[in-house]
């Protein structure tokens, strides 16, 4: 990403250890799982976290005895954070590699850039990462929070604490624009009133003018559904230009890229977000899984939201698979359309047999001193955003990414 967030990853040197971490196992009749994740370029910092806890959590695997008695060898590509060279990868992977499951994606954009490949090769597909919701595709398997999970919890609580207007900042690609669309709503939901949407390119970082116009608008609250190293400068100019303590800030998605580390306390306490994983969450699973992130890479301080759903989402497969009996892709989506659970270090995760989504828990939280203080939890939230569109029990043929209209 940004030079500090290189600087923060360089600091973190347990991040080096992914591609020496002995998960690739060399035997011949071996369980493949296919990998494709951003561990270079703008995006590294999401995707070189997500590739240590996938070969984390394949490791485990392999530890306890594998898959219906084989190990779980691991295909990995990097991207680079170029969405022609997950085309590329995901391709090669089904035709030449032939996979067994293919685990990856960071950004939508690279979702959809490999999505159909999977499914045309009847290759099974795990995103694990927050997105704007609407995927209905009974080859794909969703681990992460919708806004229906997220920002309707975050709305409310947001505007609770500063007030009814509220000014929306965002990415300018499918997850931002589609992501304001729903805060729109749940601002109007709670008797609020959007005074303001802009929305920036992954690669804007100065947004002086975008702070001034908010200095003139006046709202009560900002909310920023934005993305990246580029964008991360955003709470940054904001806390320089004094509004830190003038107007309160909210994020879908500051922190799942463990942002809140870069940033001082200065620039970031107060800020509201809302993600189904804190490291700060006081749980015996969560203590056990930062044990074991530890003894595997030297330090816990790299684990973050995205990292924690890949690492579920790899284990969710795996029941899958234990459940059929099989790997091969049908026995293996039936199985996990019986509403499989497991039990990670952020709580439960369920699938749910309609849009193969994940219910699970969401955490309010506030930052505090480069981490995130849990708030409150709401137990097992629903992704009914996507339920009110996707019935694969009722439709299994749909191949459809629904953008809801209010």
């Amino acid at each position: 990403m940004s030079l500090n967030r290189r600087q923060f990853l360089a600091s973190t040197t347990a991040l080096a250890g992914a591609a020496a971490f002995p998960t690739v196992v060399l035997a011949a009749d071996t369980i493949k799982l296919g990998s494709v994740l951003d561990t270079s370029g703008g995006f590294d910092a999401y995707g070189k976290p997500m590739d240590m806890a996938m070969r984390l959590a394949v490791d485990e695997i392999n530890a306890s005895g594998g898959l219906l008695g084989k190990q779980v060898e691991v295909i990995a590509y990097d991207t680079q954070s170029d969405m022609a060279l997950y085309t590329q990868y995901g391709q090669q992977l089904v035709r030449q590699d032939k996979v067994d499951v293919v685990q990856g994606g960071i950004l939508s954009a690279s979702r959809e850039a490999i999505r159909q490949t999977m499914r045309k090769s009847k290759t099974l597909y795990f995103y694990n990462a927050l997105y704007e919701g609407g995927v209905c595709d009974r080859n794909i398997f969703i681990d992460g929070v919708t806004p229906a999970q997220q920002a309707e919890a975050l709305v409310p609580y947001a505007m609770g604490k500063s007030g009814k207007k509220v000014y929306i900042l965002a990415a300018d690609y499918n997850y931002g624009q589609i992501t304001a669309e729903w805060i729109k709503k749940y601002v109007a939901d709670n008797g609020g009133e959007t005074v303001g949407l802009d929305f920036f390119p992954l690669d804007v970082s100065d947004f002086g003018s975008t702070i001034a116009k908010i200095q003139s608008v006046g709202p009560d609250l900002v909310i920023a559904p934005l993305v990246g190293g580029a964008h991360l400068s955003f709470f940054r100019q904001w806390a320089a230009a004094g509004m830190k303590d003038k107007i309160a800030l909210a994020s879908t998605t500051l922190g799942v890229g463990n942002e809140h580390k870069v940033l001082t306390a200065a620039e970031g306490d107060g800020i509201m977000v809302a993600y189904n994983y804190s490291q700060e969450l006081e749980t015996p699973a969560n203590t056990a899984f930062k044990e074991k992130w530890a003894a595997a890479y030297g330090d816990s301080s790299a684990i973050h939201e995205l990292a924690v759903s890949h690492y579920q989402g790899v284990l969710t497969w795996a029941e899958g698979v234990r459940v059929a009996g099989s790997v091969e892709r049908d026995a293996v989506i039936a199985a996990l359309e019986t509403g499989i659970s497991i039990e990670g270090p952020a709580g439960t995760i369920t699938i749910d047999p309609k849009t193969h989504h994940a219910i699970l828990d969401v955490h309010i939280m506030e930052m505090e001193n480069q981490g995130m203080k849990v708030i409150e939890t709401l137990s097992q939230r629903q992704p009914v955003d996507t339920q009110a569109v996707c019935d694969l029990a009722e439709n299994p043929d749909d191949n459809t990414q629904y953008e809801i209209k209010f």
